[in-house]
């Protein structure tokens, strides 16, 4: 007999509902746990900052913001190279990337001149160009990026130019010592070539003489 009462019947679904049949469902799709790479792993982080990029469009002639997030420089454990790299805060998409010769092309841009600078009007931002890889191609960019404070920004511009004059520095001792083995290497040539064109000792005229009569 069904029971008049409503509550009762509530109850009687809800325990129902609640019973432990003991069947097991297994999930329809198997997930298998992924090793997920940077390529950060061989780097090490030499600075590590919030901020907010901007590149300038050149059809447009207007600034325009390319994410917000964690811009980093980041050095190579084996080469000692150093990169800038920027991930959006929330997607991690690659937003910047300046690779090459230790940071070379965050300082050398299309007009060698030009380096990385203060935004007029604004101490909290700096600008630059670079050959950026962000997009999986190499483009001539121009980034303006903005700090929360003017202490972060002038902390970047130093760390940038401090890596840039201890690349140069390096680069000139590399190349001073490339030339001075060069020169030894071709003072070494000289020398060999002398030996092998030396002529032969002569003997003296009255040497010969006293040795033909002793055989005589």
């Amino acid at each position: 007999m069904a029971s008049n009462d409503p509550d009762r019947e509530e109850e009687e679904a809800a325990a129902g509902e609640d019973e432990d049949t003991g069947a097991q469902v297994a999930p329809i799709v198997t997930l298998s746990e992924v090793a997920v790479t940077t390529g950060e792993e061989k780097e090490v982080v030499v600075l590590d900052l919030k901020a907010k990029l901007y590149r300038f469009d050149k059809d447009g002639n207007q600034w325009k913001e390319r994410g917000t997030g964690s811009v980093k420089l980041l050095k190579h454990r084996e080469t000692g190279k150093v990169r800038l790299l920027m991930r959006q805060v929330k997607t991690l998409k690659i937003c910047a990337n300046h690779l090459g010769r230790a940071l070379r092309p965050v300082l050398d841009s299309v007009l060698p001149s030009i380096k990385i600078q203060e935004h007029a009007g604004n101490d909290k931002s700096c600008v630059w160009h670079a050959s950026d890889f962000a997009d999986g191609e190499l483009k001539e960019e121009m980034f303006c990026i903005r700090f929360g404070s003017v202490e972060n920004c002038k902390k970047f511009m130093e760390t940038v130019e401090g890596i840039a004059e201890s690349s140069e520095k390096k680069e000139e001792k590399e190349s001073k010592d490339a030339s001075d083995a060069a020169g030894l290497l071709d003072k070494l040539s000289v020398d060999e070539s002398k030996t092998e064109k030396a002529p032969e000792e002569e003997v003296p005229a009255a040497a010969v003489k006293a040795d033909d009569e002793t055989e005589k």
